[in-house]
């Protein structure tokens, strides 16, 4: 029997679109996995309620009960290692469920069943006691144990009057001086230096050994990667990801709340309450993220920034906002896979999908996803749990949000719940190896909701990239991205790979984005330009014609197509399998220009990507002086945009 968790559906449009969905698969049973990805209207109420979260909790915790070692100290979860290895792995099990338990447990006030709190009661004692089976690796330099160490002292934390203080001096004096470890211990250059921050407040706060130098050293240390308007890099360089909410918020603002700093609470609150605003529009109207970055295996994590916004009365969100969009993610994924049969995560994005997991991932891994329930620490009568739920923005209208600090360009429509992330900022290759490859979840054009990058080693890289490709097939490759404009539904960067130059500038304008590239390159190379790969379980279905338009259809309905412009030759569609995240089956469409003519060019294309099969836009386009595009939109308006030497700019005239 399946041990899925049973997702409520509210309401008669709940139960409408049960029986929908049910009667679409009984005519048509080989759709049954597409039919899942379906694109349904969002419904009025989630049904989502706090009582939801606590049984989604419950019954995470309980799935991994069964994978607990003797004493409970590990939770080794069925899978493949992490390079940390199995005891390290079962620490992790323990360390990110503890958390998951400890927003349960304190949320509750301690009135949770007893066993709940004598399991890792149990675990801490004998996790820390050198002379157990299974006892915990010691903290050392660059090991995984330190990150699972936070977790841990966040967890104690926030359960201290119902666990910590509960245990008999000489166990409180073991799990100090594991803790402890801590101190000293060299860490990766990125959000890794707050983990020592949060494990030495809280020895500090129970009268262990700490370094006020230590901590404040960390908290200095994120300040240099402060890009400005609420945005984080992890670490030197331009690696924006998830990581900006999940960890560089949410542990300096937690770590305020441990230590009673006021004015820096004050400080991360302004940022939170600026990156908010943003961040709430990476969400589509059924609750998918936008894919782009790593460990998004954390799926649901992504919402931790919402809820810490509430914890801290940040959020520029009405309450009922945040829980409507909280509980869409939650379901988002709880629908679609993420556990499996026997109640776990996977490591994947719906179901498993190992091209997604970085080596530092273990089978215990996903449980960072524990931090989507930080509102669990908020009171039952607090608004974000009593107010009327609120639609999200992209539910109400067609949305266009620019980051400066990343380099995004977001933009999302209401008529499907779409949203498309436009990446001219962030490629992480500061952080990488000179030699390494570019990471495909960073160093694309673009990212969505319901769309991922083709990854792992089935991947062709045509997906999301302008590549110039030589005579004898080498492909350009997109790094150091040098970012140029972002402004009002406009948004530019370049990239340099030998004697190759791209400068790419990108106008949105709803479900469609206008890539104009100016490309310095040898005569005789290919141009061409890739848009989203389409996945699904089945094979989508594809078209091209010799008007320049390719496109790929999912059974659903989501399209994804690539139209040429100007200077493209013609379109053609690749396929690949086991490639993507999202299905599967995938299919990228593209459009190719035969021949460079060398110099320097210009390249327009249509880049699409909609919840419906329907006509896909084909803007007329004037190129002027070789230097200026004007582009007449889908919606109406008309925009010049200036690609000569200097950076790109654009002028948008709105229809008359």
């Amino acid at each position: 029997m399946s041990n899925r968790f049973p997702v409520p559906l509210a309401g008669d449009l709940g139960v409408k679109r049960l029986l929908a969905l049910a009667y679409i698969s009984s005519i048509f049973p080989e759709y049954w996995p597409s039919i899942r990805f379906m694109s349904l209207p969002a419904e009025p109420v989630t049904g989502h309620t706090r009582a939801y979260w606590e049984s989604t909790a419950d019954h995470l915790l309980a799935s991994v009960a069964p994978y607990a070692t003797d004493g409970f100290a590990q939770y080794r979860l069925p899978g493949k290692a992490s390079r940390s290895g199995p005891v390290s792995d079962g620490l992790e099990g323990y360390a990110r469920t503890f958390m998951l338990a400890a927003f349960r447990i304190a949320g509750a006030r301690g009135e949770v069943p007893p066993a709940l709190l004598e399991r890792y009661a149990q675990g801490l004692v004998n996790g820390t006691d050198p002379a157990h089976p299974y006892a915990w690796p010691a903290l050392t330099d660059m090991s995984q144990q330190l990150v699972e160490a936070a977790s841990i002292a966040l967890a104690l934390h926030e359960t201290r009057p119902w666990l910590f203080d509960r245990l008999s001096p000489q166990q409180q004096e073991r799990v100090v001086d594991w803790l402890a470890g801590f101190l000293g211990r060299r860490t990766p250059d990125n959000n890794w230096v707050m983990f020592r921050v949060v494990t030495e407040q809280f020895l500090a706060g129970v009268g262990g050994p700490y370094e006020p130098g230590e901590i404040e050293g960390g908290l200095e240390r994120v300040e240099e990667w402060y890009a400005g308007d609420g945005w984080y890099s992890d670490g030197k360089g331009k690696n924006f990801d998830y990581y900006c909410g999940w960890a560089l918020h949410v542990y300096p603002s937690l770590w305020a709340r441990m230590a009673g700093d006021a004015a820096r609470q004050e400080l991360y609150a302004a940022r939170l309450h600026r990156f908010l605003e943003q961040y709430q529009h990476f969400f589509a109207a059924d609750g998918g993220p936008v894919h782009q970055g790593r460990s998004l295996t954390y799926r649901f994590a992504t919402v931790a920034p919402l809820w810490l916004g509430a914890l801290t009365g940040a959020s520029p969100l009405p309450p009922g906002r945040t829980r409507r969009v909280a509980g869409r993610v939650l379901r988002h994924f709880t629908e679609r896979g993420a556990l499996d049969e026997r109640g776990l995560l996977t490591l994947g994005w719906y179901d498993a999908f190992a091209p997604i997991a970085q080596s530092y991932s273990g089978p215990a891994s996903p449980y960072w996803a524990s931090k989507a329930f930080l509102g669990l620490l908020l009171p039952p009568e607090h608004p974000v749990w009593t107010a009327p739920e609120e639609p999200a923005p992209v539910e109400v209208a067609d949305q266009a949000v620019t980051m400066t600090a990343p380099g995004w360009l977001l933009h999302g429509t209401s008529a499907d719940g779409v949203v498309r992330l436009l990446n001219h900022g962030s490629d992480r290759d500061r952080v990488q190896r000179p030699d390494a490859a570019p990471d495909p979840f960073y160093a694309k054009l673009a990212y969505t909701s319901h769309t991922g990058p083709e990854v792992g080693e089935r991947a062709l890289g045509v997906d999301n990239h302008l590549a110039v490709v030589a005579p004898d097939g080498r492909a350009t490759v997109r790094r150091f991205i040098e970012p140029l404009a972002a402004s009002d539904r406009f948004a530019a960067s370049a990239y340099q790979d030998g004697e190759v130059r791209v400068v790419t500038a990108s106008v949105v304008d709803g479900a469609a984005e206008i890539r104009i590239h100016r490309v310095t390159a040898p005569a005789g190379h290919q141009v061409r330009d890739g848009g989203h790969a389409l996945a699904a379980p089945l094979p989508p279905a594809v078209r091209d014609d010799r008007q320049g338009l390719a496109l790929a259809v999912r059974p659903d309905g989501l399209t994804s197509a690539v139209r040429g412009l100007h200077g493209f030759t013609g379109a053609g569609l690749v396929t690949s399998v086991d490639a993507n995240a999202f299905g599967r089956h995938s299919a990228t469409p593209y459009a190719l220009a035969a021949a460079h003519p060398g110099g320097t060019a210009l390249y327009v294309s249509l880049v699409w990507l909609a919840g419906s099969e329907g006509e896909v836009p084909a803007p007329s386009v004037r190129v002027e002086d070789d230097t200026d595009v004007v582009v007449s939109l889908p919606g109406g308006d008309t925009v010049t945009v200036g690609m000569g030497d200097k950076a790109p700019t654009a002028h948008r005239a709105a229809r008359p």
